[in-house]
């Protein structure tokens, strides 16, 4: 793969928020958690857990933690990361895995969007799918066939990138 088709394969990306009412199959789940479980883990911890939903209710529950998250509801699935707490780098393990997963679903024409959860909106979360308190919620990943098109794009700015030393 060349750089033009790397560069291609990352920002074909984009939070997508409008879904169709197309099931995803199961074999297409499970390749999005192996793409998310190839992520680098500090000390290969591996602290890195995740709840699929597709029921109906238990996403109209998920869609009512914060106002972000509206779209869970008519997603045909929502995928939740959770990471156990007793690992260091459990976050940064966890996002590493969760843009694998973002990328592996936009090159297979699926559309997500990450739903950021902080604290007080994981007590809900927890609550909803039964985690016990130990495990910390990152996010929340609705998921989909999309019913919109954003075009791909990179957020590049020149402004952002130093060479050797900090300088501005």
């Amino acid at each position: 793969m060349g750089s033009k088709e790397i560069l291609d394969f990352i920002c074909k990306r984009r939070s997508v928020r409008r879904y169709q009412k197309k099931a995803i199959p199961d074999e297409t789940l499970e390749l999005l958690m192996k793409a998310a479980m190839a992520a680098p883990s500090g000390n290969n911890a591996q602290p890195w857990e995740f709840v699929i939903v597709r029921e109906s209710k238990i996403k109209e529950d998920l869609s009512r933690v914060h106002p972000w998250v509206y779209m869970a509801a008519e997603a045909p699935a929502a995928i939740i990361i959770l990471g156990d707490k007793s690992s260091e780098w459990w976050k940064e393990d966890c996002a590493a895995a969760t843009e694998n997963l973002l990328l592996a679903a936009a090159n297979l024409g699926l559309g997500t969007v990450w739903c950021g959860i902080k604290e007080d909106h994981a007590r809900a979360v927890r609550k909803i799918l039964g985690v016990p308190g130990h495990m910390g919620v990152l996010c929340i990943i609705p998921i989909g066939y999309p019913a919109e098109s954003p075009s791909p794009h990179t957020k590049y700015r020149k402004d952002k990138v130093h060479w050797d030393r900090y300088s501005k």
